[in-house]
């Protein structure tokens, strides 16, 4: 054996393992065994096994199933891990075990060298499995992890950017409420609104997709700890999960509660899959704003040029001066990759047999990077598109006194032949309608402009003569 290593051993024998790790033999096993992506599990989840082991060890010790020297070593061990110290000593690949096993004797391996060292535990040294795992079972542990890292994730970091990007959208808003534009239907011209009804529009896309997240969670919350290793609780007294739950809620302030049925929350991931999908419907709505934002933001010249979009960077390697919509575009991307993970997402729900589901580090890694993608492109939105957007006046005035369209208005009065005559001529002759319907709809100059007076068409109703 080299310096470098140290040997272990497992229920399978004994291997080398790196000296320095705080790892053990079935984290090696692991990192031999699945060199997939190098892609990791992510922070948010190491964190949560760490909270969860911490809650286990203060629930086991308060129950007089651990000595108590043996449970504070090994919650403040795992409070180590759930704030990160030790991130370097989970090396295990999201493409690993489908239970997600390794990752859970991850945990465990180098929370029990942590709580051994120094003599913190007292006589009895610290065992990953007897102590760390007691009460527990990789396949009741990951779903759990699962469950509490999206849940302190979604709360902690994608709700607050979606409502930071709806109340910088609402703000901007307010702000032109007088300002009216061409609107448009099959991307061509259509009745007139302000663009305060157009980001109102954005706004509601984000309120009803908050709505509908915090709703999941209300399921996502149910946490099926305790049911070890099929739902039975088998090895747990039948305290223990409800007690656990309890810990988390009071140590991280969000609410969490122990599934009633535990043979669901192992044998389907279903919350995950629901919560997901909220996440596909929110990167949905981002992908209209983004878009809405670049065509309006297009040009400057030969596009429609209403808004400018803050300069960040220079967009052509080629052509001097060109500014591209960079923040929309990568909106867009992050978006598409959300949308990608969950039909992965989706497809790996289903992917279970009877008391198990068996891809459950993908559901984990994929869950929590699409609250990482969502969450950075809304701030990003907020911050450096909505903030500093600007509303091209005059330009957006030109179109509008040009829209044939809005003659609609007199559908009512000279009825809808008539009033499709005049759009025409209007547009053929790249004239004002105003102009135009002067002439031909026997109306009057004051009466017309009463009419079509594009703030008044904003608010709907029947005009009449």
């Amino acid at each position: 054996m080299s310096k470098g290593f140290r040997v272990e051993h497992d229920s399978m024998g004994e291997l080398q393992v790196p000296a320095e790790a705080l790892w053990g033999a079935q984290t090696q096993r692991a990192v031999q065994n699945f060199p997939v992506s190098g892609q990791r599990m992510p922070r948010e989840f190491i964190r949560a096994l760490g909270l969860i082991k911490g809650a286990a060890a203060e629930v086991n010790t308060g129950l007089g199933l651990l000595p108590k020297g043996v449970g504070k070593a090994i919650q403040a061990a795992a409070q180590d891990v759930a704030a990160g110290a030790h991130d370097a000593h989970f090396p295990i690949d999201v493409y690993q075990t489908g239970s997600g096993t390794s990752s859970n004797m991850n945990a465990n391996e180098v929370i029990a060298t942590l709580a051994n060292q120094g003599g913190k535990a007292g006589k009895t040294a610290v065992h990953p499995n007897d102590h760390v795992n007691l009460g527990q079972s990789s396949n009741d542990v990951i779903p759990t992890a699962i469950r509490v890292s999206a849940q302190l994730a979604t709360v902690e970091t994608l709700l607050p950017a979606l409502r930071h990007l709806r109340k910088t959208i609402d703000k901007r808003g307010r702000g032109l409420g007088k300002v009216v534009k061409t609107g448009r239907t099959h991307l061509m011209d259509a009745m007139p609104l302000t663009f305060a009804q157009e980001f109102g529009a954005w706004s509601a896309q984000l309120t009803s997709a908050q709505g509908r997240i915090e709703d999941a969670l209300k399921r996502l919350r149910r946490l099926p700890l305790g049911g070890t290793a099929i739902g039975t609780g088998i090895n747990a007294d039948p305290r223990f999960g409800g007690k656990v739950a309890k810990v988390l809620s009071t140590g991280t302030g969000v609410k969490f509660d122990s599934a009633d049925n535990k043979f669901e929350g192992l044998a389907a991931q279903d919350d995950a899959v629901e919560l997901s999908g909220q996440f596909n419907a929110l990167a949905v709505a981002l992908i209209k704003i983004a878009n809405d934002l670049r065509w309006m933001n297009s040009g400057p010249l030969a596009g429609l040029g209403e808004v400018e979009l803050p300069a960040l960077q220079p967009g052509s390697s080629i052509m001097p001066g060109k500014v591209n919509p960079v923040i929309p575009e990568a909106t867009v991307m992050a978006a598409a990759q959300v949308i990608g993970h969950h039909t992965a997402i989706t497809v790996a729900g289903q992917t279970g047999n009877f008391q198990l589901n068996v891809t459950l580090p993908l559901i984990a890694a994929n869950l929590l990077d699409s609250i990482q993608l969502l969450s950075s492109v809304m701030n990003l939105l907020a911050d450096k598109v909505f903030a500093g957007l600007v509303v091209k006046q005059e330009r957006v005035r030109e179109a509008l006194a040009r829209n044939p369209i809005l003659v609609t208005a007199l559908n009512p009065i000279i009825g809808y032949e008539k009033a499709a005559a005049i759009a025409k001529r209007a547009y053929k002759e790249q004239r004002p309608v105003l102009e135009v319907a002067v002439e031909d709809s026997g109306l009057s100059e004051a009466e017309l402009k009463r009419l079509l007076d594009p703030a008044a068409l904003t608010q709907g109703g029947i005009h009449d003569h």
